[in-house]
């Protein structure tokens, strides 16, 4: 089973959640994202076009440890 690309991982202790692409075959970090906003801009400079409508498609974007579009530690 093929996983989404992009993975917005579990919110940190300090809050924020490390953002990760999965392309040509290894991962690579986008960035710490504490916004909505910052993942689409992330998103936006690895070339997906209209990133905030992947937000919510599980086919792209897989949100771990967390509930999607929660940013704050727990």
């Amino acid at each position: 089973m093929r996983t989404a690309p992009v993975v917005v991982h579990r919110p940190s202790a300090t809050g924020g959640r490390r953002v990760t692409v999965h392309t040509q075959g290894r991962d690579e970090i986008l960035g710490t994202a504490y916004s909505d906003h910052d993942l689409v801009v992330f998103l936006e400079a690895a070339g997906i076009v209209d990133p905030d409508t992947v937000l919510d498609d599980p086919r792209w974007v897989e949100w771990r440890g967390g509930h999607a579009h929660h940013w704050s530690a727990a």
